[in-house]
């Protein structure tokens, strides 16, 4: 990959930090990802490679998100809640500041649906 440029950077951990629209507008977390991924794409390389990253998470964190509301049916969603909702934000963070760095981030435990 060439050198990142500073836009790409920014555009990288914009396409990480948008997902935590998801507080205010539901499944905002991955449409704010996929829209800067499906602009940017074609003429950023790390922000292809970002935002891809960023987008997997998301759908992953949902899926979690999901299978834990429903397990709050035997009292051990509720801790699955709060720990996949720390991990998210803590994980999204760091994934933007990696990226403002111009480090493509993994993120851990993570499918990846989107190639």
């Amino acid at each position: 990959m060439n050198e990142v440029t500073q836009e790409q950077k920014t555009w990288g951990m914009i396409a990480h930090l948008s997902s935590l629209i998801g507080f205010i507008i539901p499944l905002g977390n991955i449409l704010a990802p996929l829209v800067v991924w499906l602009v940017k794409k074609d003429t950023m390389p790390f922000v292809d490679d970002q935002g891809k990253e960023a987008l997997n998470f998301n759908i992953t964190v949902a899926i979690a998100g999901i299978i834990s509301g429903l397990l709050t049916l035997i009292l051990i969603g509720f801790l699955l809640l709060l720990v996949v909702g720390l991990a998210w934000i803590v994980l999204t963070i760091m994934a933007g500041i990696k990226a403002n760095e111009g480090v493509a981030y993994r993120y851990p435990f993570t499918l990846r649906l989107v190639k």
